[in-house]
């Protein structure tokens, strides 16, 4: 029985970039559903919705960034890849994993402690900027630009320009789902 090529089984740069648009449409229109009251209250020890967003603009903007910067300045600054990328199922394994042993948020993706309602607007709208603009730049790369260079994740160590991807994508999905328990903890309280 032959085997199949793993690269077959990874998304096309197309198909990364319409899943990375999806996730973040779903958690833009979740925080602006929200009263001003459910974005600001959280559970104990737990992230407001507004930090939540704040925490994935601090994580997208510098993969925006990097998607940005020039081939030679990613191979000299982070390096090269020296195994295939991983699937989205495995990447997305691999993050769980992390975060059962204890992985959380470290450093300037930390979200400040108070972020106010009348900010939502403008936070909003600067994630879908920085989500439109790194969808645009993900459709037009090549699988074998996605699988050579790689970057550092504070969790996940170095992660190909794919798995950069899968997990942004999933970030965004993660995410959604912690407002949404947090939402469930508020109404439970109530």
């Amino acid at each position: 029985m032959a085997t199949l090529n793993p690269k077959l089984l990874l998304m096309s740069a197309q198909e990364l970039s319409s899943r990375l648009t999806h996730a973040y449409q779903g958690f833009n229109q979740l925080i602006a559903s929200l009263s001003d009251e459910q974005l600001v209250t959280a559970p104990e020890q737990k992230w407001t919705a507004l930090q939540q967003l704040d925490h994935l603009i601090k994580s997208v903007s510098p993969v925006n960034m990097a998607f940005g910067l020039p081939r030679l300045v990613l191979s000299w600054k982070f390096g090269k890849a020296n195994r295939q990328s991983r699937s989205y199922e495995q990447l997305v394994a691999k993050y769980q994993s992390k975060l059962q042993e204890g992985g959380r948020a470290s450093g300037r993706f930390v979200p400040p402690p108070a972020i106010a309602a009348a900010e939502r607007a403008q936070l909003l709208s600067r994630l879908e900027k920085l989500v439109h603009q790194l969808a645009s730049r993900t459709a037009r790369s090549s699988d074998t630009y996605l699988d050579t260079y790689i970057l550092p994740h504070p969790l996940l160590g170095k992660l190909t320009l794919r798995e950069m991807i899968y997990f942004t994508t999933y970030h965004a999905l993660h995410h959604t789902e912690l407002v949404k328990k947090g939402l469930e903890s508020q109404q439970a309280a109530s």
